[in-house]
Parts: structure tokens; sequence; C-alpha cells
């Protein structure tokens, strides 16, 4: 029996089995000599391997373990235990994935290799078919466009807003449900408190694509769209427990306790199966609050939560976006640098930032973040759920609202959360 697998190139070629001389290699299998790079190996015994090396050879057994070929020239074939070693590429006897490296069998990575996996997002700009679709680098970004509307419903299209733009189906990873909620994670929250935007204001645009998600205590609106209350006045009309373990209140605010149920809470939980490859994720997002400043440290307080489960060792429980000081993202953080400067019940605010990222926005005279970056670890291939969620505490005016974007996987290690600026 002849197998030939071939590769997605202009030039490729089949190459049967009586077109080449044989050369000598392991007793028991037909070998064959290299063909041209990007061209076509053939092997015997139901197990193919290419090779996108130089000097590489092809060699497979008929049956039981595979024995690879030799070291150094080519790519091997291997079920159960054995493995190719050699600079090639071989490809797994269970057929699931194909390795390039120093060693490949039953689809391992060996010797710092590429792995192909259906489970796997592809890496821009690697130059490899991760996801073993045929394609190189082809993993949609910017799948938002089509939203019809700013207050469109569908909360799968909040997860194209802000960058997850792949449904899980079979084995592969992408979103697996996604719902709005309130915060403590039960259904009824207001519909104008979410808000699919072009923009926020004429100085603060998307981070990718062509939407960002807002989340509201009011409503998630600019001055002008049809639903818009000004972050002054905004009551929704809804009420939830916290998250469990919340509020959290912050040791720059002694004797300042911010207890009570959220009010006016939005939501979004997102329920997602991790990449095969990826080791962490990103995304960005903008606080804004209109307590500011004259609500500094008192028991009237916004916070914006980002909920992980399984949570990184350092969350705190389960909030994977604080400040230096471990605190979550509220009214009385260290985070607040879009501004009018000024000392406020003690504390002192610099807003190095100014205030171009309040105009338009109906925030004018309160203060926001700017864009930031949370990089949360997570295992790949495991299902984890999300939960980006803003609230009211103490009293159901004077709004804050947050804006979510760029959503990414990355394949770099993240010991812990870590939330930053995005580089400006």
């Amino acid at each position: 029996m002849v197998t030939v697998l071939a590769l997605r190139h202009p030039r490729s070629a089949i190459v049967s089995a009586p077109d080449r001389p044989k050369r000598r290699d392991s007793p028991g299998a037909l070998s064959y000599d290299l063909v041209p790079m990007n061209k076509l190996l053939v092997c015997a015994g139901g197990v193919v391997a290419m090779s996108l090396l130089a000097n590489a050879g092809c060699s497979s057994t008929s049956g039981g373990d595979g024995v690879g070929a030799e070291g150094g020239y080519g790519a091997g074939t291997g079920s159960g235990g054995s493995s190719a070693s050699g600079g090639g590429l071989g490809l797994g006897g269970n057929g699931a994935s194909i390795a390039v490296g120093g060693m490949a069998g039953s689809g391992a990575v060996g010797g710092g290799g590429l792995v192909c996996d259906p489970g796997a997002y592809d890496i821009p700009g690697n130059n490899f078919d991760d996801d073993c679709d045929g394609q190189i680098d082809n993993e949609v970004v910017g799948c938002d466009g089509a939203i019809p509307d700013i207050g469109y419903a569908d909360p799968m299209s909040a997860a194209q807003a802000i960058g997850l733009c792949k449904v899980a189906q079979g084995g592969s990873w992408g979103v697996i449900e996604a719902k709005y909620v309130k915060a403590d994670g039960t259904a009824g929250m207001n519909p104008t408190s979410h808000g699919l935007l072009p923009n926020f204001g004429p100085n603060v645009q998307t981070q990718e694509g062509q939407r960002l998600l807002a989340l509201s205590s009011g409503a998630a609106r600019r001055p002008g769209d049809i639903g818009y209350l000004t972050p002054q006045d905004g009551s929704m009309g809804t009420q939830s427990p916290q998250p469990p373990g919340f509020p959290i209140d912050t040791p720059a605010c002694p004797g300042v306790t911010t207890g009570g149920n959220a009010i006016d809470p939005a939501g979004l939980e997102l329920r997602v199966r991790v990449p095969t490859n990826a080791k962490s994720f990103k995304f960005a997002f903008n606080f804004y609050t209109a307590e500011y400043p004259v609500y500094i440290c008192t028991a009237f307080n916004d916070f914006f939560v980002a909920l992980q489960n399984p949570a990184p060792p350092n969350a705190v429980q389960g909030n994977i976006s604080f400040d230096s000081q471990n605190n979550p993202v509220s009214v009385n953080n260290s985070m607040l640098d879009v501004c009018v400067p000024g000392t406020h019940k003690g504390k002192t605010f610099p807003c190095p930032l100014g205030t171009g990222q309040l105009q338009g926005t109906g925030f004018q005279g309160g203060a926001a973040t700017g864009w930031l970056e949370t990089q949360s670890p997570v295992d790949p291939g495991s299902e984890i759920t999300l939960r980006f969620t803003i609230y009211d505490v103490g009293d159901d005016w004077l709004d804050s609202t947050v804006l979510i974007d760029n959503f990414q996987w990355s394949v770099e290690e993240s010991t812990g959360s870590v939330t930053k600026p995005v580089p400006r």
C-alpha cells in the first residue's frame, strides 16, 4: 500500500516509488532519496513522513512500532512509542498532528519543533499552519464589521466586538457560550447597559476591528446615541449581589467600606475553550467614572471586575484586573490617569494623560484610566469562564463605564495576572 501526503505549494508534485532509486536504510522498510524541497515523499507501509529539510529521507515500517530514519538526514514515522529523529518532519502514528523538529512520533514534539494541532490557534506571523487547516497564518481577526447596530442583543456579537471571533466546534478552540449577566452571574441586566460602539468620543478608538464592547452602570451610549443617559443620573433599575468575596476595599482609603448590593450591574460572561498552544491571554480595557473627584474615598464606589475561573494563583477572589497594590479597578484605585490633576481626600492624582479621552463621552469632569492591558495565564486546551462586570455601590447615580477590546491569545508564559498600560 502506498500513501501520499500533499503539501500546499505551487510547485508540489507527486513522485511514486519507481521514479526514485532505492537507498539502503533500515531492514524491512522501503526508502527513497530526497525529492526537491516542498515536493512530495511517498512511503510504503500505511504511514507517511514528509521532509522540509535538505538531505532528508523517508522511511516507514509495515506494522508495529515504526523505525525512524537516521538522525541528521530526515524524517521518519512512528506509531506507539516510536519516534523519528533528525532534523525533519514526522507524522505521528495517530495521525492527529504533525511535528517539525528534532524528534516526532505519535504527534509528539521534539527538539524545539512546531506542532500542527486542530485545537490550536494560528499564531500570527510564524509562517506555519498551527491548526492543521491547510493554510498558514489565517486566523480570523476583525470579525465585528457585520454587527448591525450598537444595541445588538446577541452576546456572541459582544465576544466578536472584543476580538474573540471563533465559536468552538468539535475539538477546536473558541467561545462555547456567551451571555449578558448581572454582577453575580444571573440574568436580568438592563439591555441599555451594554453597547457595541465604533468609538467612544472623538479621541478614543477601537483597539482592533471596528467595534468595542462598552459595559456601564448607566447607559453604554455616547452623547447623541439613541438611549443615551448622562452618567450623572443614569439609573437602570437593576440590582444583584456583588460577586463572591466583594467588595474589596482599598487600603488607600482606610476606614471606608463599600458594602451592599451591586446597583445597576452589567456584565458579559464567556465560556471559552482555550487553544492547545495558548499559555495566556490578553485584553485591553479603559475605565471611566463620574464619581471623580467628589466621591473619592467614600462609600459611593463603582467597580470593574474581570473574573477568571479557574483563577490564576495571584487572583484576588478570581479577579485578574487590579492595580499595583492588588486593588480592583474602582473610583479609588491608583490608575486614574485621564483627569484634571488634584488632591482629593488625601489622594493625589497627577493625571499624566490629560483630559482628551473624556471629550465627547459624557464624562467631562470625571476621570478614566486610559487603555490598560491585563494578561493572565491559562492551561492549554482547558475550558475557562470569564465574567467582565461593572456596577455601582451605595447609590444608582454618578455612573461608570468600561470599554473592552483586543482580546488575544498568546504563547507567552505568565505566572500570574498582571495589568499595565497599553504601550502608547
